[in-house]
């Protein structure tokens, strides 16, 4: 008998077992525009017809070395949170409504339990937001990852109607900005904060906020989009570098960093890192998630009917003129 396929490290039983298992949670995410079921060579799918000019949004992410400590503390369904949260948040900025989503898992050697209880993350998360797991891709590549080191990444496509894009209002002075909460970290930061868990014991419930997944922002957002000017989700850059893609030139922002509560995993970091205040906030979104712009008669509104859906909302600062002259308390960040 000559070499197998499996004794070189790579298992299709193992994939096609997956296949069976992810099945019905797949199946509860389902649109009635997917055409295809699980285990095609594409993911076909027509697009909403309350569109009349549709425009597709896409977006595609991963989430970082998070998944370290999903594997290190066995909490493989919140990565898969994270990993919709990460993509879908993107395309939320256009005002888009997540249509499909698609999923890669890469690893050394398949463990069918694990991959099973990521993408059922991945599967909640989508049925949250109501959009539609379509597919993925599961890969063994043994000699390219350590043993038992998986590595995600993923893709969605979001659909908005291209009027609304037209007619959107842009940023200009005077705009209010409101700050969504975030619940930790998210998915940011993660090979600095690996880095002092090396150095320092972080207890227990620090431990449990940087496992705390990525806040899926989308059914609230999506309620008030009408009344927003301009969008940033806080990703790597933190809140220095993401706010500012919504401006044009001319304009800046006025942030006021001490108006709202950060969560207690940000001042164990800053008290275990000694990191500079630029320095942290530009690796971290310390403590807001999302960032909304909105005329200023319009955000009271805005704020009191995010609130209602259950978001943490703080009227974080304004958009000024570039040469403006920031207030003491404030920074003043531009494009």
């Amino acid at each position: 008998m000559g070499i197998t396929y499996q004794q070189s490290g790579v298992d299709i039983d193992a994939a096609n077992l997956l296949i069976k298992r992810i099945r019905d949670p797949v199946a509860k995410t389902n649109r009635q525009e997917i055409l295809t079921e699980l285990g095609g060579f594409a993911s076909l799918a027509t697009l909403p017809t309350k569109y009349k000019q549709p425009v597709l949004v896409c977006g595609t992410d991963g989430v970082g070395t998070k998944v370290e400590l999903a594997i290190e503390y066995d909490r493989h369904e919140v990565i898969g949170q994270d990993l919709v949260a990460m993509c879908v948040n993107d395309i939320l900025v256009y005002r888009a409504e997540p249509l499909l989503f698609l999923d890669y898992f890469a690893t050394a050697k398949l463990d069918v339990d694990i991959a099973e209880r990521v993408i059922i993350g991945i599967a909640d998360a989508c049925k949250q937001v109501g959009c539609a797991l379509a597919g993925g891709e599961t890969a063994e590549l043994p000699g390219l990852y350590a043993p038992n080191i998986y590595d995600l990444a993923g893709f969605c496509v979001g659909v908005v109607e291209k009027e609304t894009l037209d007619d959107r209002s842009t940023v200009q002075i005077g705009d209010t900005l409101l700050g969504l909460a975030s619940d930790g970290p998210h998915s940011n930061g993660y090979s600095l904060i690996r880095k002092l868990l090396q150095e320092h014991k972080a207890p227990a419930p620090i431990i449990e906020e940087l496992l705390t997944p990525t806040r899926l922002y989308g059914p609230t957002v999506l309620n008030v989009a009408n009344l927003t000017t301009g969008m940033a989700h806080i990703t790597g850059g933190g809140l220095i570098e993401n706010p500012p893609r919504m401006l044009t030139e001319e304009l800046a922002i006025e942030l006021k960093p001490n108006v709202w509560e950060q969560p207690e995993s940000f001042e164990w970091i800053n008290a275990k890192g000694q990191l500079e205040p630029i320095e942290m906030m530009r690796t971290f979104n310390c403590g807001i998630g999302f960032v909304i712009a909105t005329r200023q008669e319009d955000s009271a509104r805005v704020k009191a009917e995010m609130e209602a859906q259950g978001e943490r909302v703080y009227t974080i600062g304004r958009v000024v003129a570039r040469d403006a002259k920031p207030h003491p308390d404030s920074i003043l960040l531009t494009k």
